[in-house]
């Protein structure tokens, strides 16, 4: 984290010093996990993940109840079957408890995996939005807010982001995927940096 800011901090040194003998230098910053969060999509995406992580809850709550059930059952009867009883109840038991940590563990796998899909699709967007906005405005530079130590609320771009972006009522990953200008092409590579870090440190489930 020392290193990325240190490095931040070089390279917005350099990009003062090459601008500031031709232009002035606009700067801007995006929190890119609040315009996830209050964007149109996002909170759409939200609601289905979070009624994702409750339909998977119940099911695990069901599995988990009757794993005790049986459990309780072994503990109190246990002693008083015959062994063939008591082997039979043992092994329900073991199956059952081996499937509900396998579903637990399936579960908590497929939910990251949904987050992080979903996340990186949102945040490619965004940082189209967030590139033509600054190709428009003739930013400089627009920093995610993650990767600043402190800038002022004047160039805080969140809000304008999150206004394009509802704006543009595209399915969720799809955004400049055509019609892309030659300059919008040329600065692809960047873009695609700063979508997979700002992918990586944001997520819908927040």
């Amino acid at each position: 984290m020392r290193l990325r800011l240190l490095m931040t901090g070089a390279l917005l040194l350099t990009v003062l010093a090459a601008q500031s003998a031709r232009a002035e230098v606009k700067l801007a910053y995006v929190d890119v996990q609040r315009a996830l969060n209050e964007c149109d999509a996002g909170k759409r995406a939200k609601a289905d993940f979070q009624g994702q992580v409750q339909a998977l809850e119940n099911k695990l709550q069901r599995q988990q109840s009757q794993v005790q059930s049986l459990k309780d059952e072994l503990e109190k009867k246990g002693m008083l079957m015959n062994p063939d009883q008591r082997q039979s109840l043992q092994d329900q038991y073991v199956a059952k408890a081996k499937d509900f940590d396998r579903n637990y563990k399936d579960a908590r796998d497929e939910l990251q995996r949904k987050d992080n899909e979903i996340t990186a699709k949102i945040v490619h967007d965004l940082a189209q939005v967030i590139r033509s906005l600054g190709e428009r405005s003739g930013y400089t530079m627009v920093f995610e807010k993650g990767s600043i130590l402190w800038g002022a609320s004047s160039i805080d771009i969140t809000d304008q982001v999150i206004r394009s972006y509802n704006a543009t009522h595209v399915k969720i990953g799809t955004l400049g995927e055509t019609g892309a200008s030659s300059s919008a092409k040329a600065s692809a590579p960047t873009l695609g940096d700063f979508g997979s870090t700002a992918a990586r440190r944001s997520t819908i489930s927040k």
